[in-house]
């Protein structure tokens, strides 16, 4: 039993030429006398079930999830160095400009390997299997591609600093991997630990950052385990719940609780800073969803009374445009089984009722943009 008042991290140990971080194992019963903690879950809980009872309110709530899972990709690889805004990443490759063209493919590759995850979840648990399958959907053909996508490193890593010898943070040897993930799969799996399921999923994350098990990737799929474990346990019924934002928010402060941990054992200031984060996070996406509605219906009603013989097609385009917010003309004509010239006069009318923007500034291939429901994901 961890008591998290008297909470012990790990301690350093040698190696041959440098000294790395081996964590205490994780899978145990863990008790706290900290009242705060409690009121915290009470609030993260209650945030979290207001957007799981409007998610089930909300007729075809499918329709919005890819826009979330995208903007979740995006920050998420933003805080790794990516440069990619939202609205990029609903880009055909061959529009995006070529110096950005590997930021957008790692976007990519994080909402296909979320999107699978989510997928297998319904006969795999989170598992070694899950976590290395998920890892090489992120990195192929990427800039990590060469740093054994889809397998636990068998090297040293480090963050931070140039080399060992200068390192900000050392994780635990290699040759521990296989205990440690072992260790932190059980305390995924283990139903005998009465600790509420917001206060694990903290655990889980800070324990996953510090054992760093690859030799890239480890933030992304760190902070992906977050939505994918609250999915597997019914806290969240519709993968609409993401971190990253509140993470990316302020950086530093994000890397400086985690550290903490190591440096101070206080697992007590991780925890109150995640459900801190859960709370804004899910009042933020319940707030995005209601807004969602409303321009919804605005726009249908709009379609419906202002688009006369247009009705059907403006309708179809629509629906297909609150799941790519980019399009074409030749993507209308696709969509609404129209003529080129009907998809852009279709197209000129969106224009006019400010339901679509041009989006390149050119005069051919041009890309037209639903920026009013683009705009409603920028917390």
């Amino acid at each position: 039993m961890i008591q998290l008042e008297k909470y012990i991290s790990g301690e350093i140990r040698k190696s041959i030429g440098y000294k790395y971080f081996m964590p205490n194992l994780i899978n145990v019963e863990w008790i706290w006398t900290d009242p705060k903690l409690n009121r915290l879950v009470e609030n993260a809980s209650y945030e979290l079930g207001q957007l799981n009872s409007f998610a089930k309110l909300v007729p075809n709530v499918d329709l919005f999830i890819h826009l979330h899972i995208t903007k979740e990709a995006v920050v998420s690889s933003k805080i790794e160095g990516t440069q990619t805004h939202f609205d990029e990443a609903f880009l055909q490759k061959e529009n995006v400009n070529p110096e950005r063209k590997d930021d957008w493919q790692e976007v990519q590759n994080y909402t296909e390997a979320l999107n699978t995850a989510i997928e297998e979840l319904k006969t795999l648990p989170i598992s070694s299997r899950l976590i290395l399958k998920t890892h090489r959907t992120l990195l192929q053909g990427v800039r990590g591609e060469k740093k054994t996508p889809g397998e636990y490193r068998r090297s040293q890593n480090w963050i931070g600093g140039k080399s060992l010898a200068d390192a900000v943070f050392i994780p635990p040897h290699h040759e521990y991997l296989g205990e440690l993930m072992g260790d932190l799969e059980n305390f995924i799996h283990n139903e005998n630990i009465e600790i509420p399921l917001l206060i694990k999923a903290a655990i889980i994350h800070y324990q996953f950052e510090t054992i760093h098990p690859f030799l890239d990737g480890n933030g992304r799929i760190g902070r992906l385990i977050i939505p994918l474990f609250l999915i597997e346990k019914n806290v969240l019924t519709k993968p609409l719940l993401y971190l990253s934002s509140y993470f990316e928010k302020e950086k530093n402060l994000y890397y400086d609780n985690l550290t903490r941990v190591r440096t101070h054992n206080d697992m007590i200031q991780w925890i109150k800073y995640f459900l801190v984060g859960v709370a804004q996070a899910a009042k933020q996406s319940t707030l995005t969803l209601s807004s969602i509605i409303s321009l919804k219906s605005e726009n249908e009603r709009i379609i419906q009374s202002q688009f006369g013989k247009r009705i059907k097609s403006g309708l179809l385009l629509h629906n297909y445009l609150l799941q790519q917010p980019l399009v074409t003309v030749k993507d209308v004509q696709l969509v609404c089984a129209l003529s080129k010239k009907a998809a852009g006069d279709l197209i000129n009318v969106l224009v006019e009722k400010q339901m679509l923007n041009e989006y390149t500034g050119q005069s051919r291939n041009r890309i037209f943009a639903y920026e009013p429901y683009l705009t409603l994901f920028n917390d």
